[in-house]
């Protein structure tokens, strides 16, 4: 079979999967990517601006992070009524107008759902809080104090703190995971399932593709109330009282896969609907096999790998692919190394004078692993970690924990697009926060006329990935460290791509055998008998 005939066999099994199989999305924090009319936040008619600049990457979907009307407490993540838009972004008519945009150009839209809690705000709660004898009266979790007063059980939320809070209207305490502003619902409730279930339906009936599932390993409780046991000793300094704790009974509860049989159930009714999951925790990769297995549960799953890795390392790297093989059943991952709830990577992962070539490197990582891949807006250009004041901070896990806990709001950040002008092009007015000088010299514009520039490599590797198979869809055949070499080797059908990585400061020599092929990509200088620091190789074999 000639190499023809061979990569037509490929292309043919690459139209043949679901579109989501392998895709690259993009994340999208609405209120940092375009403000469209001066009042210093972002947008959705400034996501609609934009994006003719993210389909210029090769992307197949954005994911937008929540737009939904909330207070704001926790940034859209406290969610007042899922089925409209916050004033702050726009209108259901803005929102139908983006989903229509993103059509034109080729991109999927996925959005976020948060359902394992609301905001105190929500209509819901105000009514379960009312009395005990109401129609919602059990859409929350409640329970009676200890007969001591104290909270019924020892969970400590993630944001600081009991995870309990008393409500003088009810007499009793109410559940929530984070702030004590985001009460728990109880999904265990079947009404409360139907509600959001029609939340889903409500956004799928306007042309969504997908979703984004929040949080959802903490959507069920332990209905006995039972306390967590203590965590093991560590050596790593705890911040939270959270952190002391096993989370045993706060969340994941057996029954949240029977739940989501309930969510892949309605959207199988659409064509080609999306799901991922994020799910973080100390059982993190158990609960995404439960939540993505077979065909009746989500599409797929990432977790906190990459997010919180104070080093990217090829040991990690592989144990996190050697927990999803090419198996008949297996579920399919999703990688993202940064977004909205943690550090910039090229600031953890390096120093000042190694990121330019670093981050070359990590977007053919990225590009070449086994499973979805999310970028987060702004990674495409490289984007730095922001130095926030504390008099300038907005998150409130940032706020609380200060100064122990690295501040979200650093890699919230405003997009540069055009270097010269205010605000580096995001917003005519006062920026909710500020951009950071390092990152206007970063702007879209600058790169764009620069054909070496990241955002233009990373086009590249974007397509790379989508031209090869096996980097797109394939297997993971090899991956491992050899003296200072990282490879990994995907194969799919009639293809095999070998990806030669030198994760180090110091060039390391190519032996013969790994080299030998044909050259699909070089970064950094990389050639097929010398890797330089941070530099890479793509050979088809």
């Amino acid at each position: 079979m000639n190499r023809h005939t061979t990569m037509t066999e490929a292309a043919r099994d690459t139209a043949a999967l679901p579109w989501w199989k392998g895709a690259s999305i993009y994340q999208i924090y609405p209120r940092s990517f375009q403000d469209s009319n001066g009042d210093g936040v972002g947008d959705l008619p400034g996501i609609t601006q934009r994006l003719p600049h993210v389909a210029s990457l090769g992307i197949d979907a954005i994911w937008i992070s929540p737009f939904f009307v909330s207070p704001m407490k926790d940034f859209g993540y406290d969610v007042a009524d899922y089925c409209d838009v916050d004033p702050i972004f726009g209108t259901l008519a803005d929102f139908d107008a983006l989903v229509a945009r993103a059509h034109e150009l080729g991109l999927k839209v996925l959005i976020d759902q948060v359902y394992s809690h609301t905001s105190d705000e929500h209509p819901w709660f105000a009514q379960s809080r009312s009395d005990r004898n109401n129609p919602k009266t059990d859409w929350y979790v409640w329970a009676d104090a200890k007969p001591d007063g104290s909270p019924p059980s020892n969970w400590q939320s993630v944001f600081g703190g009991p995870a309990w809070t008393w409500d003088a209207r009810r007499g009793q305490y109410y559940l929530h995971n984070f702030l004590n502003s985001q009460p728990q619902l109880n999904l265990h409730n079947r009404d409360v399932q139907d509600a959001v279930l029609d939340v889903m339906r409500f956004w799928l009936e306007r042309g969504v593709d997908g979703f984004r599932i929040d949080a959802l390993n903490f959507a069920m409780h332990d209905p006995q109330l039972r306390d967590n046991p203590p965590a093991p000793a560590t050596d790593k300094p705890r911040t939270r009282p959270f952190d002391f704790q096993l989370k045993r009974y706060n969340q994941s509860h057996a029954d949240i896969p029977a739940f989501i049989e309930r969510i892949r159930a309605l959207t199988d009714e659409y064509d080609g609907v999306f799901t991922v999951a994020e799910v973080g925790g100390d059982e993190a990769e158990v609960e995404m096999k439960a939540f993505t297995a077979g065909e009746t549960h989500l599409n797929s799953a990432y977790g906190f790998n990459f997010l919180y890795a104070e080093k990217l390392t090829p040991g990690a790297i592989c144990a996190a692919l050697a927990q999803w093989p090419d198996h008949e059943g297996m579920g399919w991952p999703s990688w993202a190394f940064e977004n909205h709830d943690a550090p910039r990577a090229v600031s953890r992962w390096w120093n000042a004078q190694e990121r330019d070539a670093a981050a070359r490197l990590k977007v053919l990582l990225l590009a070449s692993l086994r499973g979805n891949i999310i970028l987060y807006y702004g990674e495409e250009l490289g984007l730095t970690q922001v130095d926030i004041p504390f008099e300038q901070l907005h998150d409130p896990e940032a706020i609380a924990n200060w100064p122990l806990t690295l501040s979200r709001d650093g890699a919230r950040t405003p997009m540069p697009w055009t270097a010269d002008a205010s605000h580096a092009g995001f917003t005519a007015g006062e920026p909710w926060l500020p951009v950071g000088p390092e990152n206007a010299a970063k702007a879209v514009d600058v790169q764009e006329a620069d054909d070496a520039s990241l955002l233009n490599h990373t086009r590249a590797m974007i397509a790379l990935r989508n031209a090869n198979p096996a980097l797109h869809h394939g297997s993971v055949t090899r991956c491992e460290s050899i003296d200072g070499l990282f490879v990994i080797e995907r194969q799919a059908t009639g293809q095999t791509v070998r990806c030669l990585f030198n994760l180090g400061a110091t060039a390391q020599a190519l032996p013969e055998e790994l080299g030998k092929g044909t050259q699909l990509a070089s970064v950094n200088d990389a050639t097929p008998t010398l890797l330089p620091p941070y530099a890479a190789l793509v050979i088809e074999a």
